[in-house]
């Protein structure tokens, strides 16, 4: 099924050719969603309670903040929107679950039935209307030389961070014309030195621990053995709530492993052992090179080719 895909909307199927690509699906259609994939061979979905939890919050994050991201200018308000549901949170935070589980139950059994044996399923979940977009999904081998990832720091921050909308497939866009060939994911920045997250993923180094600056900071004990920290921007910066980051901080805990949610410094990259990117698709990947643009400014040019880069290798 390497090239099938399925839809759920509003109650009906369709299937590819009809289905369209998961980006153009984000792109024409306006409103919070979650993805993640299923695992051991299409018998789970990886932390789908996790999932749904994320995408009531960033539902209900778009109606009080910025509904214009949840709702196309002219757009009547569907069903799952009616009055009551805005105002009463409880009431449309179970809705959400109800009908997102509903129509997972309809299309899911029609996506195993039909892929290839050994294939993962990619499922996307969109709330205005309600949409279950699922396609397959080749999870990449963990430790295999040459499968990690390539970053480039390009871009600023985006706004409403905290909630997942569909509307920033588009607006990352102007970002990807920068992006040089080998570059696999593009980091966001507002200053070009404490690095936020990654376009489509969160973003973690493991640093040597700078004791001058850790009181304070340490989500652990500060007295802990360990040489080395995890570092990962806070959700005050201006990151989104990953769940695999979530899930990763509280690993570290409960390993002993030190973890500070500070945005990881550029100037301090010598200090930097390793890093990773975190997502519900890749999981965990491990970082192969991160390129930095010197000087910063120069992220004004209009293509690639007019920034010179700075590039730090891990082995």
């Amino acid at each position: 099924m390497s090239s099938m895909r399925f839809l759920y909307s509003n109650g009906v199927v369709s299937c590819s050719p009809d289905a369209p690509p998961i980006t153009t699906f984000l792109e024409s259609l306006p409103g919070s969603y979650t993805t993640t994939r299923t695992h051991e061979n299409g018998t789970t979905l990886l932390f789908w309670e996790r999932h749904l939890k994320r995408l009531s919050n960033s539902t209900r994050i778009l109606l009080n903040s910025n509904p214009e991201l949840m709702f196309k200018a002219n757009k009547k308000s569907p069903l799952l929107f009616s009055p009551f549901s805005v105002t009463s949170s409880l009431k449309w935070e179970s809705r959400i679950r109800s009908l997102v589980s509903n129509s997972l139950n309809q299309v899911l059994p029609i996506a195993l039935k039909e892929r290839s044996n050994g294939e993962e399923l990619a499922v996307t979940a969109l709330v205005l209307d309600l949409h279950v977009h699922i396609g397959s999904y080749i999870p990449p081998v963990f430790g295999i030389e040459e499968s990690g990832a390539h970053l480039a720091l390009l871009g600023r921050g985006r706004d409403f961070a905290d909630a997942k909308y569909s509307d920033w497939v588009r607006l990352r866009k102007p970002l990807e014309k920068l992006k040089p060939p080998s570059v696999t994911e593009l980091l966001l920045s507002n200053d070009g030195d404490r690095i936020l997250e990654g376009c489509i993923t969160n973003f973690f180094v493991i640093c040597q621990r700078d004791k001058s600056e850790a009181e304070g900071k340490y989500l652990d004990d500060y007295n802990n053995v360990n040489s080395v920290e995890v570092q990962t921007a806070p959700i005050s910066d201006g990151v989104l709530p990953g769940v695999i980051r979530q899930l990763v901080i509280e690993v570290c805990h409960s390993k002993g492993i030190p973890v500070c949610e500070v945005a990881p410094s550029w100037e301090k990259h010598r200090l930097w052992e390793e890093a990773f990117v975190t997502n519900s698709l890749r999981v965990l990947q491990h970082v192969e090179t991160i390129k930095v643009s010197q000087p910063w400014e120069s992220l004004d040019s209009k293509s690639f080719e007019g920034i010179s880069w700075i590039e730090k290798k891990f082995q």
